[in-house]
């Protein structure tokens, strides 16, 4: 017998809306799930180029079970992220297709709104929700590789797209004499580098750059490696197991990066007195982080701040405190937190650079 749903009584207007917004939630945290399958057994990729689909055919190339494939097809198609052609066929006969309009994404992973990536770092997390609850009651953290592959492969492959489409053509040019710095050919240092794919953008869009990644987890780094291999820019680009912040590498760059990392370290004056270190007396320090209200209002409203506490609470945060000591910024590294966090490394001040975009913003740390 089914329940009958809050909204269906009298109640409050705001109580209303609440249990409908959590309706909705639930939705689309099953939706997540839905799409974390979806990515992780290949089947989006699988519809596009094979497509349109019945359920045998999806499972026979998938290698899954065919009631699985028959159930998620049809979740899908109710979800409307799938098409089916004629829903009044019998059962075996029906085909299923991926839209157009969704293949970028769900499917094609270089597509600039590919965000299966994303959806994976959230179904991850919440894998994790044990680790978590242990976590908020004794004050302790979760480590980075506690949360396994999925989640360092989605964060790389998340920010991929957006790496390889702007970094080069858009946002490096953005910065008064940085193009014709990187164009007659400089030296890179990108701090935080994960699997790579902001030091392999730099290297494709500027040929006669070198660039040196620096991370602290292994796997990321080796995983860099081998995609600066696949890309045909390792005759220019190494990647180093560093902590920058405790072993700092021999400076003289020309450019020093940290891509949306400062955030997540323990101690992150430390990571940017090492990157002022690095950098040439003329060098640009270069930081893209979260793009967060500049104050916490407590009001609801801002659709990126949602996000970033969403991943605050639970990856960032917990990553950031499973190190003591920390200074657990979290996810939410608002530009007062980082012009303080600046000064105390060595800089004289943060300059908010003129580049849009929805989620980051860029800063020029001063010498």
């Amino acid at each position: 017998m089914l329940r009958e749903f809050p909204w269906d009584r009298e109640v409050p207007m705001k109580t209303e809306e609440l249990a409908e917004r959590l309706f909705e939630s639930t939705l689309g945290a099953l939706d997540v799930l839905s799409i974390h399958l979806g990515d992780r057994l290949g089947l989006y990729q699988l519809l596009q180029e094979h497509g349109p689909m019945t359920a045998d055919a999806l499972a026979g190339r998938a290698g899954i079970g065919r009631r699985y494939a028959r159930e998620w097809l049809e979740q899908q198609s109710v979800a409307g992220l799938l098409e089916v052609e004629d829903a009044a066929v019998d059962v075996d006969e029906r085909r299923f297709i991926l839209p157009p309009e969704h293949v970028g994404a769900l499917a094609d992973r270089d597509a600039i709104d590919h965000f299966a990536p994303v959806v994976r770092v959230v179904a991850t997390a919440a894998t994790r929700a044990d680790a978590l609850v242990e976590a908020y009651r004794t004050g302790g953290g979760v480590p980075w590789e506690a949360y396994g592959p999925d989640m360092r492969t989605g964060q790389a492959e998340g920010n991929r797209p957006a790496y390889l489409h702007l970094l080069a053509q858009e946002w490096l040019p953005a910065v008064p004499g940085l193009e014709a710095t990187l164009e007659a050919g400089a030296r890179i240092a990108d701090i935080g580098c994960g699997e790579g794919w902001s030091s392999i953008a730099m290297a494709s869009g500027f040929p006669a750059v070198t660039v040196d990644g620096f991370d602290i987890d292994v796997a990321s780094v080796e995983a860099a490696g081998r995609h600066a291999s696949e890309a045909g820019v390792s005759d220019r680009v190494r990647f180093h197991v560093t902590d920058a912040g405790t072993t700092a590498p021999a400076g003289g760059f020309d450019l020093v990066t940290a891509f949306e990392c400062i955030h997540d370290l323990p101690d992150p004056v430390a990571v940017l007195a090492a990157m002022r270190g690095l950098a040439r007396p003329d060098g640009v320090v270069l930081v893209m982080d979260e793009r967060v209200p500049e104050s916490f209002t407590g009001r609801s409203g801002d659709p990126v701040e949602q996000l970033m506490y969403g991943f605050s609470i639970s990856i960032c945060l917990p990553d950031s405190m499973s190190t003591t000591p920390s200074r657990a910024t979290g996810t939410v590294m608002r530009p007062s937190v980082l012009r303080g966090y600046a000064r105390e490394a060595g800089f004289t001040d943060v300059e908010v650079l003129p580049i849009e975009h929805d989620l980051w913003r860029f800063y020029r740390l001063l010498h």
